[in-house]
């Protein structure tokens, strides 16, 4: 009986992170703050707690991850609502170069030595300090680089280009499955589906991987292989 409820202990506080991590919001997963990294790791030391100790009553680890949640969804409401609130909780961007300068004191405040920064560096594409114009040490935690106007990618702008708009392609076949709403939202039916299918020589549904719309109007499709070793590097 111990082990059963084990079980329903383990997937209820499952339920229950699900529940509270949707109550949050996605910026906890993507862009955690200080708080949210404490609060984070604190629930879900609470719902491992709750699942791996059947002798004790779960209503008081269950009350503290609703009380954890509820004030983080809390806290993330008022700090959108208020500039001087949100700076003490997520904290502050921190400028760690610019212009061929270093800041030693913003190192010392986002507790981030030299090496690290260059690293960082490197990881994006800076080998050499001078190519890079600004370095700036996010709420979050990253690092946002911007390189000197004469080292950035050219872009259609610089040579006064104006590329057509793209949009988003949609999916309409995955995995040998019709998306029907894909197609609804796009304007398009099984018959327009179909005829385009027929031109790229498929017969089967089963034998296509996958379908996405294109700029022209048309299919991009790709056949399922199932040759065995036929794409792996072998070193």
């Amino acid at each position: 009986m111990d082990i059963l409820y084990v079980i329903f202990l383990s997937v209820f506080s499952l339920v229950v992170l699900f529940l509270l991590t949707k109550l949050i919001g996605y910026r906890q997963m993507s862009e955690m703050s200080m708080f949210d990294y404490i609060s984070g790791i604190t629930i879900g030391s609470i719902a491992a707690e709750m699942a791996t100790a059947p002798d004790s009553s779960f209503l008081e680890p269950l009350t503290a991850m609703i009380v954890y949640g509820l004030l983080t969804a809390f806290l993330a409401f008022i700090t959108g609502k208020n500039m001087k609130i949100r700076h003490f909780i997520s904290g502050s961007p921190y400028i760690l170069f610019n212009d061929g300068h270093l800041y030693e004191g913003n190192f010392k405040k986002g507790h981030i030595d030299l090496s690290e920064f260059l690293v960082q560096c490197r990881l994006n594409g800076f080998f050499d300090l001078k190519e890079l114009q600004t370095a700036i040490l996010e709420e979050n935690g990253r690092i946002s680089f911007l390189a000197k106007s004469e080292h950035r990618p050219v872009s259609p702008s610089d040579l006064n280009l104006s590329p057509h708009k793209e949009w988003l392609l949609p999916t309409y076949i995955m995995d040998g499955k019709i998306l029907y709403e894909n197609l609804l939202h796009s304007g398009k039916d099984e018959e327009w589906l179909r005829k385009q299918l027929s031109a790229h020589g498929c017969k089967r549904l089963s034998d296509i991987f996958l379908a996405t719309g294109n700029q022209q109007n048309t299919l991009n499709v790709y056949f399922k292989n199932n040759r065995r070793g036929s794409n792996v590097i072998k070193e």
